[in-house]
């Protein structure tokens, strides 16, 4: 990707969580912590690979209705927790590819070390 070898440059998006900026209090601190040192990462990256042509974005879900949820063991989680959302529903997967997609565009060419919260407001 680096400009400095010859390529044209180009994006990276990671995908981190809201919980990282939310601390995940009583259910998943630990994923949280996991989630803010991909943030960390992805800061620090984004910072050492401007001049070679390299985006770095971060988009951080908050509740969406995926299988994480039932694979963690509670698939109903999202219409648990969805009244503590400010939009006061859970978020849709296509939600979270939209802002990545726009992330890897031309459109979001000035953009790195940029965070998007697809989080409802929370």
């Amino acid at each position: 990707m680096s400009k400095r070898h010859g390529a044209a440059g180009g994006a990276i998006v990671n995908v981190s969580s809201a919980a990282a900026r939310l601390g995940g209090p009583g259910e998943y601190v630990g994923y949280a912590a996991a989630n803010g040192a991909i943030d960390t990462m992805t800061v620090g990256v984004a910072k050492e690979v401007a001049s070679e042509g390299i985006r770095v974005n971060p988009v951080r879900p908050g509740v969406i209705y995926t299988e994480i949820h039932a694979s963690g063991g509670e698939p109903d989680r999202v219409n648990r927790v969805k009244e503590f959302v400010p939009m006061k529903r859970g978020g849709q997967a296509i939600e979270v590819a939209q802002a990545i997609l726009w992330l890897l565009s031309d459109e979001a060419s000035y953009c790195t070390g940029t965070f998007i919260d697809v989080s409802g407001g929370r």
